[in-house]
């Protein structure tokens, strides 16, 4: 569906705010909510810039997430639902919101991880900065659900506005805190924010998040990947920052420089063991292409199997999903 990748594109934008539009659509969904318009919009860089405006707000009122997000957004759920059937409703998430929810709901809770680890100085002040971030509407992040509405009434045209042209919002009575999109916004393949030598996700005020292949790592570390040794790899002690580090160097290259020793070797490869203090072993089959390259050389591929693998064998036979004793191929490639 072309809303779906609309809607996508809106999750993913970067870059600063159409403000004038957004603050429209602020002001349509207040209507819609059967409220007085806000007296003052402020907008801040960043969600944790929101959170720390949000918590100086003077003579702001009630928030009114409930009346502006909450409350219009189930009674149109129940109308479609209604409409729909069950299986029409099912039908119509599926090839919509489904497609978006995942990664945006894992980027959104990554953001308000973010926040609170910035904003939080002891673990006391925790509770207090999740509570302010309970009263934002997420804007761009609520793609997914505005993906399943999208083309199916106007209740929810305001709330469609303000995400198509900015970040997270706060909604009080008299006042409204917006913040500014990302400038930056950097993903894998599978949808994880991940990069190696900068922020994953960044905004203008320098609110920032750091990962790789998804997981959260801190700045310093990354700074140091590109002088990576072997000796560092082993001496890390945390456990999954070493797995980014053998990720980010490469197994292979890994045990090239580490003088490893191979466990195993038969007709299909060669087994290797790389054994991690506190960690799981990492085991690898090394094995060669039978088909060459157009020069004529043949391709070495190293291919990651489980702990437990015993024999090279067996580790190309998971790799296909099957046991080593039914893995009898007539060609190896």
């Amino acid at each position: 569906m072309q809303y779906v990748n609309d809607w996508r594109a809106v999750a993913a934008a970067t870059g600063a705010a159409d403000r004038g539009t957004a603050e429209d659509g602020v002001r349509l969904a207040y209507r819609r909510a059967g409220l007085a318009e806000p007296e003052r919009i402020i907008w801040v860089d960043s969600p944790r810039a929101a959170v720390e405006a949000v918590e100086k707000l003077t003579d702001a009122g009630r928030s009114v997430r409930e009346e502006v997000r909450t409350r219009p957004w189930a009674e149109e759920r129940r109308r479609m639902y209604d409409e729909l059937g069950p299986a029409g409703w099912s039908a119509l998430w599926s090839a919509t919101g489904a497609q978006l929810w995942e990664t945006t709901a894992a980027l959104a809770e990554r953001i308000r991880a973010g926040v609170v680890a910035e904003l939080a100085d002891v673990p006391e002040d925790e509770s207090d900065v999740r509570l302010v971030l309970l009263d934002a509407v997420l804007g761009q992040h609520d793609a997914a659900w505005l993906a399943a509405f999208d083309g199916r009434g106007d209740r929810l045209n305001g709330l469609a506005e303000v995400a198509r042209n900015a970040g997270w919002w706060w909604p009080y009575e008299r006042a409204v805190v917006i913040s500014e999109r990302p400038v930056a916004l950097h993903r894998d393949e599978a949808g994880r924010l991940d990069r190696g030598d900068g922020p994953a996700l960044a905004y203008r005020d320098g609110f920032a998040l750091h990962a790789w292949r998804g997981m959260p790592v801190p700045a310093e570390f990354l700074d140091g990947l590109a002088d990576l040794t072997p000796g560092r790899i082993r001496a890390e002690e945390n456990a999954e920052l070493r797995r980014v580090m053998l990720e980010y160097y490469g197994y292979d290259r890994y045990l090239a420089e580490s003088d490893a020793e191979p466990v195993h070797r038969d007709e299909t490869g060669i087994l290797w063991r790389i054994a991690l203090e506190g960690d799981e072993d990492v085991v690898m089959v090394e094995v060669v292409n039978s088909t060459p390259e157009p020069d004529g050389t043949h391709r070495t591929y190293w291919l990651r199997v489980p702990p437990g693998t015993r024999t090279a064998k067996d580790g190309v036979a998971w790799t296909f999903g099957i046991e080593g004793d039914a893995y009898a191929p007539l060609r190896q490639t």
